[in-house]
């Protein structure tokens, strides 16, 4: 996560502490959860999915966070390996 960004933005990796992380950047600071909160609609967005359907695993303090996704959408496998690749 990187917060404080000048556009919201989700795409590209890096080698996290879990694997393979999908990069996302958003304009929010980093107080008061408005940062996690912001990472959890772009994703959601990024994906086509609703925020519901995206929650935060670990991290709550972290710029590394474990998401789960918690929807069945087709292709969902194929969206995400896109954001990492840096293709939307």
């Amino acid at each position: 996560m990187r917060p404080g960004a000048s556009r919201t933005r989700v795409g590209g990796r890096y080698d996290g502490p879990h694997g393979p992380a999908l990069i996302v950047a958003v304009t929010a600071p980093p107080v008061d959860g408005r940062a996690t909160e912001a990472v959890l609609r772009a994703v959601a967005d990024a994906l086509g999915l609703r925020v519901r359907d995206v929650r935060l695993h670990s991290g709550t303090a972290s710029r590394d966070k474990l998401l789960a996704v918690t929807s069945s959408a087709p292709d969902l496998a194929g969206r995400i390996q896109a954001l990492l690749d840096g293709t939307p």
